[in-house]
């Protein structure tokens, strides 16, 4: 898989029968399954692009139907799997400290602005529970590390672990495009080819997010006012290593192995 020579647009448009809009010279990498089933590519790249549109298989349109499901869903207080989910965060991420209540100040450990948790990531909804969760219990050893800031020189002024996933939860909306109903750049059209693959495909890459966003930032010794540049530039990386040619997973991603 690692090893499929990487097309060039030409060759790549030819695959798809598709009609050549405006392209210049140039080759760039497109995952070698990005032509299957697909029926129209349009792209132009002097200065601009051309928006694609590409036709989503039963599979990917319900998918995706349930990915902006889960985006839809609001917090909810009154219900019990929300509540269940905010304590089991809780229990992975303090497992030898007990949780005074669902709004307490122990939740200020975790990087979340007051007491009450769901005052911060009520714009984004109950995602941003099962991004952290997620994260949490599949990867837990970075997930421990970045919470407890274990990793390199540190800035006196840090970023809050928790209110980072939130907006990291964003980002990625923003960057798929996610309230399109069909592809408009190469990146979502790859987010949705990896959809197919693996319904956990948006958690997966939310954790990726995270840790390349905490690399950057001690690479940079970053401080949290320079939080919001950090932020545009893991989403640069992000969108540079999705449409590398050889990138057909998340797990192919070369910053998945930060997670590791």
């Amino acid at each position: 898989m690692g090893n499929d020579q990487t097309p060039s647009y030409h060759e790549f448009c030819s695959r798809l029968n598709t009609s050549l809009m405006c392209v210049d010279d140039g080759t760039f990498g497109t995952p070698a399954w990005l032509g299957k089933g697909l029926t129209c590519v349009c792209f132009k790249r002097r200065g601009s692009y051309e928006r694609i549109f590409i036709n989503l298989t039963p599979q990917q349109e319900e998918r995706l139907r349930r990915l902006k499901n889960r985006i839809k869903n609001n917090f909810d207080s009154s219900k019990l799997d929300h509540q269940e989910a905010l304590r089991s965060l809780w229990a992975a991420a303090y497992p030898s400290l007990e949780l005074h209540g669902l709004i307490s100040d122990q939740w200020k450990e975790m990087g979340w602005q007051g007491r009450d948790p769901s005052t911060d990531f009520r714009g984004a909804g109950f995602i941003c529970v099962e991004n952290l969760l997620f994260f949490a219990k599949t990867f837990s050893t970075s997930f421990q590390r970045l919470l407890k800031k274990q990793g390199g020189e540190r800035a006196a002024w840090e970023y809050p672990f928790a209110v980072a996933g939130v907006n990291i939860t964003f980002m990625i909306m923003q960057m798929i495009d996610i309230d399109a109903s069909k592809p408009r750049s190469f990146v979502k059209a790859v987010f949705l080819q990896m959809l197919s693959e693996n319904e956990w495909t948006f958690d997966l890459l939310y954790c990726v997010a995270f840790v390349v966003m905490d690399k950057l930032w001690l690479e940079r010794n970053a401080s949290y006012m320079e939080f919001n540049d950090i932020l545009r530039s893991t989403r640069a990386q992000l969108e540079k290593e999705l449409i590398m040619g050889d990138v057909l997973r998340i797990e192919d991603m070369p910053s998945y192995t930060l997670l590791l």
